[in-house]
């Protein structure tokens, strides 16, 4: 009995020792629990992204009036008859260092 008695003290760390730092443990459980977790979100924003390309795409090859307003807005282009104007702004630098406009009369 004895002998029984001295084997399971001996199993006894032996299995905590693998439960809480070997393999397969609990906090290795837990880091790629934690990793499966952020993969899932990626794939989900991944997934997000391609159904956007897709029905860009598919307004691309379909409509003209996606591929007119892509023309537009990143080549510049306007249409036959159309006026392109292009306002121009000061950056705010410039307007900050001008000079305050002197006093007309000072009081003495």
């Amino acid at each position: 009995m004895r002998w029984l008695v001295g084997i399971l003290l001996l199993l006894l760390p032996t299995l905590q020792y693998r439960l809480w730092i070997g393999d397969g443990s609990l906090a290795e459980v837990r880091v790629l629990r934690d990793e499966i977790s952020a993969q899932k979100a990626e794939l989900a924003a991944l997934r997000a992204r391609n159904q956007v390309l897709e029905a860009e795409v598919l307004d691309l090859q379909e409509g003209l009036d996606a591929l007119e307003e892509r023309a537009r807005s990143e080549l510049g282009m306007i249409k036959r008859g159309e006026l392109f104007l292009q306002v121009i702004e000061e950056p705010a630098e410039a307007t900050s260092r001008k000079p305050a406009p002197a006093a007309a009369g000072r009081e003495r």
